[in-house]
């Protein structure tokens, strides 16, 4: 049967696909699949397992016939338990599959065509497509190295318009570990004073694993909350990437405005994984602190390994766990004329898979996860500095 296909796009889908960090981690498997020995420090998913007690709670919960629809805005029990932590009330909650449906939810929820989202960069991949499909116009504001990638006051302020709509933060950062000091959210906040209209999305979903001393906008500011949306989950600090359950926490009626979004989306989510989140909040966080501690080892070994890669420069990041270093100097010895390219390059030559710094809003550096395990980090520690050696580089 022949014909002309009737599939048409969107609009809104001009330019949108899946995240380059998706399809740099899908291409490294596919090389594997060929028979290539690939290395892979693409992706933000730690290596340690689910913690025991969060499995036992699952199981548990599946054995009790905890497998049917759940409340929209999520179980009483998490939702109680996420309100405690935060020092709220269950109303100003919503649980959602994943943080990222909690970012979609709140720009679906409040954004019209042509609304402006500021957002320093570098920053996650997907917040200007999730503004983008919701209609909004990311405003996206270059933070170098220079100013430790973090955003200053007279910047947002010469940034927002009559259209803007939302300022979208993320402490500690993915992808420079960056973290706003309680003095910074404060001058960010006195800025905001005169612009009523500018809501607030602080994306703490790293709070936990902070090496430096960490505020949440909601203790910096308290005077926004009632414009103020914070973004969490269980899946960085608790390994739980697959479990998929994030949270929001804000103004009731944003959060109720959140749910109709949510309502008509995906509904509640998984009832086993608010069953496991639960266990993971309430359960001992004494493991928090011996993963935060391993990673900071992580980030010592590896920051040190890429100051000394010819053409590399790495400041040590204070939180999450990535390193994002300047790759200026590496491009030109490769003859690479982008980040992308001296990406694809050191995949190709070298079997090892990292993130263009093009990717997050900020060229000319890479990103690269030390969520992976030691011997992961030295095989691709190894090989980045196999491309990289001192002599002449091979064409």
């Amino acid at each position: 049967m022949t014909g002309t296909s009737s599939f048409r796009r969107a609009e809104r889908m001009s330019g949108i696909e899946i995240s380059e960090i998706v399809q740099l981690s899908e291409a490294a498997a596919a090389l594997r699949a060929e028979g290539r020995d690939v290395v892979a420090l693409s992706t933000g998913e730690p290596d340690f397992p689910t913690p025991p007690h969060v499995i036992a709670a699952a199981h548990a919960a599946a054995a009790a016939g905890q497998t049917r629809y759940t409340p929209t805005l999520g179980t009483p029990a998490l939702r109680a338990a996420i309100a405690a932590a935060a020092g709220t009330v269950a109303g100003e909650v919503i649980v959602s599959t994943g943080a990222k449906q909690v970012l979609a939810n709140a720009m679906l929820a409040t954004l019209d065509p042509g609304d402006e989202v500021i957002m320093p960069a570098p920053c996650w991949t997907s917040y200007a497509d999730i503004v983008t499909l919701a209609g909004g116009r990311p405003v996206v504001l270059p933070c170098p190295a220079a100013q430790g990638f973090k955003l200053r006051p007279e910047e947002l302020a010469r940034a927002i318009t009559g259209r803007s709509r939302w300022l979208m933060l993320n402490s500690p950062s993915n992808p420079t570990g960056a973290i706003y000091s309680r003095e910074e959210l404060r001058a960010l906040a006195e800025v905001l004073a005169d612009h009523p209209q500018v809501m607030v999305l602080s994306d703490e979903i790293y709070r936990h694993l902070a090496f430096s001393p960490w505020t949440s906008m909601r203790e910096a500011a308290p005077e926004l909350t009632e414009r103020l949306l914070i973004v969490d989950g269980v899946s960085k600090a608790y390994s739980m990437t697959g479990w998929r359950i994030g949270w929001g926490i804000g103004p009731a009626p944003m959060i109720r405005a959140m749910g109709a979004v949510q309502g008509q989306v995906t509904s509640g989510a998984s009832s086993v994984s608010q069953a496991a989140a639960l266990a993971a909040l309430t359960g001992d966080q004494g493991l928090l602190d011996t993963r935060r501690a391993a990673l900071r080892a992580r980030r010592d070994r590896v920051v040190a390994a890429l100051n000394a890669l010819p053409g590399v420069t790495c400041a040590a990041p204070d939180g999450a766990f990535y390193a994002f270093p300047d790759i200026t100097g590496a491009m030109e010895r490769l003859g690479a004329e982008s980040d992308a390219a001296f990406c694809k390059l050191v995949l190709d030559r070298a079997g090892l898979a990292i993130v263009p710094g093009r990717a997050f809003g900020l060229p000319g550096h890479a990103r690269l996860s030390f969520a992976y395990s030691d011997a992961d980090l030295d095989a691709g520690l190894d090989r980045l500095s196999a491309v990289l050696a001192p002599g002449p580089v091979a064409a």
